[in-house]
Order: structure tokens, then C-alpha cells, then sequence
């Protein structure tokens, strides 16, 4: 199996972790890392404006504040320990691995470099919805590991929001294939793991989803590849569409939860 990973250069446990990971088990023929400037920073505030509102996004803007207040330094401390995990697990990524810089996943140029590279799949691990000429060019298909269950919890932050809206046997992730709308793709799989609420941040768990489960989400991989998966029915489950977190919505949650979390 040939994989391209799409992820940004601040993360990591990502770029690196997850890369190494893929190269475990599979040739990693690309990867492309996104150095995002302030324009797409910009388009994102306006499209969180245009969901939320100017209240949700005072609301939005809150939270971030509380967030590196008071959660941010348990998102470092597992961040730090994952990755380092995942070092010492996974050999270190090929030196003849190829490499793209680009400023957007959807640039002519990455396009360009996707084309150049024969490769089966392509994880999308990025903040930006992919345009078609993107996602088209793995030879069986462009996959994202959405924190959330969909459809219930599609588009950002998933976990979160079945956190605070008590949906505890929702949080997890979502192994689905990419399509033209937003997290509406095949599902092949949904992936979950113990959690604590109070002391894991949204941040966490939602990666640990994903990193927990690295060993059975291979196996999916490899059974896609040969053919022998088959995407998961929805039929006449709700769809929801949700965006940046907001403070409100996480006080009133963590006032009223006063049992130990589902797990």
C-alpha cells in the first residue's frame, strides 16, 4: 500500500507520529505539509462568524482565552508523551520519503505533487475542506480521521460537542472516505477508547481516539486496500454540522456534571 499524508507544520504528533506510524506498515510516498499564512487564518474567522454569529464567536473567542488558561498545559504534557511513545514504537520516516511545502492543501502546486506521486490513499489531516482536483487523486481515495461521530457530529471539533451536549456514547472518531460535502463521505469505521472528562481536555481525547486505536485502524486500512470493506449504513440517523467550541456551552457542562463519564 502507498500513502500521502496531508497535515500542518505545527503538529507533530502528526507530521511525525502518525507518518511514522504509516510508514510502518505501508510505503509513504508523499507527504504534504501545510504552513498555513494569515489569509486562510482570516477566511477561517469569517466562516466561524458567518456559522456562529458575533455572539458565538465572543463566545468562541472565550473559550480559546479559558483554554490556555487553565487546559492548554495537559494538551502539552500528552502531546509530549505521545510522541514520544510513538518514537520509540515506529522506525523513523524514510529519507527517501518526498516532501511538500505548500501554504494550502489545495494549491495548484499540491495538486501538481499529488499527481506526480502514484499512491493509494491519502490521509487528510488538515483544517481545510479539500477541493475535488485534491481528493480525487488517490487511486482508492482520500480518508480523514474526523474527531466525531457523523453524521451526527460533522464538520469541527465533534468531541467536544457530544461532550457538553451529554452524548458521551458519541464521542469517538470516524474513519470516512472523502466526498464533496463536509464529512458526508463512506463510513468504514468508528473508533473509541476510555476517557476522563475532568481531567482530559477535548484536545486530548479527540487525539487519543485516534491514537489509541492505531493498530485496528491499520487492519481497516488493509482490509479497504483488499477490497473487503464495506461502508457503514446512516440511514435515518440525525446530521449535524458544528464548529469552533464555545466557553457557555463548556461552564454549563462541567457545572452539571457530577457523575463519572460513559465509557
Amino acid at each position: 500500500m502507498k500513502f500521502v499524508l496531508i497535515c500542518h507544520d505545527d503538529e507533530p504528533l502528526t507530521n511525525e507520529g502518525m507518518a511514522r506510524w504509516l510508514a510502518s506498515f505501508s510505503e509513504l510516498a508523499g507527504i504534504v505539509i501545510i504552513s498555513e499564512n494569515s489569509s486562510r487564518i482570516t477566511k477561517r474567522i469569517k466562516m466561524e462568524v458567518k456559522r456562529s454569529g458575533i455572539l458565538g464567536f465572543v463566545d468562541v473567542l472565550m473559550f480559546r482565552l479559558y483554554y490556555k488558561l487553565f487546559m492548554a498545559k495537559r494538551d502539552v504534557k500528552y502531546n509530549l508523551e505521545a510522541i514520544n511513545e510513538l518514537r520509540l514504537k515506529y522506525p523513523e520516516i524514510p529519507i527517501d520519503t518526498k516532501i511538500h511545502q505548500t501554504q494550502s492543501p489545495n494549491s495548484d502546486d499540491t495538486i501538481a505533487f499529488l499527481q506526480s506521486i502514484p499512491h493509494d490513499f491519502a490521509i487528510a489531516r488538515c483544517k481545510s475542506i479539500l477541493k475535488e482536483d485534491v481528493f480525487i487523486q488517490a487511486e482508492i481515495g482520500t480518508f480523514v480521521m474526523h474527531p466525531g461521530i457523523c453524521p451526527e457530529y460533522r464538520n469541527a471539533h465533534g468531541c467536544f460537542w457530544a461532550m457538553v451536549n451529554e452524548d458521551y456514547d458519541n464521542i469517538g472518531m470516524t474513519l470516512l472516505k472523502v466526498d464533496k460535502g463536509i464529512d458526508t463521505g463512506p463510513i468504514y469505521g468508528y473508533f473509541k477508547n476510555d476517557f476522563d472528562l475532568l481531567q482530559e481536555t477535548h484536545n486530548t481525547i479527540q487525539a487519543k481516539v485516534v491514537f489509541d486505536n492505531l493498530d485496528a485502524i491499520k487492519d481497516k486500512f488493509i482490509e479497504i486496500y483488499q477490497g473487503l470493506a464495506v461502508p457503514l449504513g446512516v440511514e435515518g440517523r440525525h446530521s449535524g454540522t458544528w464548529g469552533q467550541p464555545w466557553l457557555s456551552k463548556y461552564i454549563l457542562w462541567k457545572n452539571s456534571y457530577v457523575k463519572g463519564p460513559s465509557k
